[in-house]
């Protein structure tokens, strides 16, 4: 096993939080200017940086109230060399964006975490284009190609794992895979789905989890879905097989908007956190490996309070 492994114990099947839909929370809650949805620029200075470490915060004492552990993801989704141009930044600025992002989560763990609250410090990959409609697509290695650097610049800090969030193509998973793979981290996937369950490319999360496992030979530890509501993410889980056990992260939207209602309106709509909670509580039926629970867009420290409330009471296992 290897010494990344020995700091993910979200495998042994006890529940995780992890944060909600950090951007939105940032516009709409902060009034913060993220230009292409890049959390990361507030890393330039030291009061966007204590805005991150506030937001963050806010989950860890969350954790800590439920006795639960929290898997802290990086505030990177956007730093990687097609976006980091866009924002100004060269290949030597993203490397450091991305050193200050575990670092600041590295203040946060060493603040909160106890024996009941382990953390995980995960680096944050996000897809090289629109994660909500697959463009110009990559072949596998040119995604690995392209995800590899920032991937490597995580591996070379004290990052437990790296992420890949808003997936909607099985090639560009499949690079991360291989990437992370090359680099010794071990990776999570995250897909995202439309209303009808399938994801934006078309194919079913079924074929999804199936095709990278097979073109990176099962490397991610586990996959999550993210971006989407439990009302859209339902219709993807039917099937026999037993593929639902490779899923143990779920993300999900406060809104039931469809993505391209969400794209297209001005104000955010945070849905009802209590429901929200008991559709994952109803979800959990069906993803039973499901030990990692947070939020996406529209959601906050409310959402994800409502969902481990829902989850699991003080003081019980899965």
């Amino acid at each position: 096993m290897s010494k990344y492994r020995q700091r993910l114990p979200q495998l042994q099947d006890e529940l995780f939080l992890t944060d909600g839909g950090i951007e939105t929370t940032l516009i709409f809650q902060e009034g913060a200017v993220l230009p292409f949805f890049a959390s990361f620029i507030l890393l330039q200075g030291e009061s966007g940086a204590s805005l991150l470490r506030r937001y963050f915060t806010r989950y860890a004492r969350l954790a800590q109230s439920r006795e639960l552990g929290l898997v802290l993801e990086t505030p990177t989704w956007r730093a990687s060399a097609d976006w980091g141009a866009k924002l100004g930044y060269d290949t030597k600025a993203l490397a450091v964006a991305n050193r200050q992002s575990v670092d600041l989560l590295l203040e946060i763990r060493q603040s909160f975490e106890t024996d009941l609250t382990p953390i995980v410090i995960s680096g944050n990959i996000g897809p090289r284009g629109d994660g909500y409609h697959p463009g110009s697509r990559m072949s596998g290695a040119e995604a690995q190609s392209y995800h590899a650097p920032q991937i490597e610049t995580f591996a070379r800090t004290d990052a437990d794992m790296v992420a890949a969030f808003t997936m909607n193509y099985v090639e560009e998973a499949v690079g991360v895979a291989r990437a992370a793979r090359a680099a010794a981290m071990p990776v999570a996937i995250s897909f995202t789905v439309e209303t009808d369950g399938r994801l934006p490319s078309g194919a079913t999360l079924e074929e999804a989890i199936a095709s990278t496992d097979e073109a990176s030979s099962g490397y991610p530890v586990y996959y999550m879905i993210n971006c989407a509501h439990p009302t859209h993410i339902l219709p993807a889980l039917g099937g026999a097989g037993g593929w639902q056990d490779r899923i143990r992260g779920l993300r999900a939207n406060a809104s039931r908007r469809s993505h391209q209602e969400l794209d297209e309106s001005p104000e955010l709509d945070p849905g009802n956190p209590e429901e929200l909670g008991r559709e994952y509580q109803d979800l959990r039926a069906l993803l039973r490996k499901l030990s990692v629970v947070g939020g996406c867009c529209g959601t906050d420290h409310r959402h994800v309070g409502a969902i481990a409330r829902a989850m699991r009471p003080v003081g019980a296992r899965i």
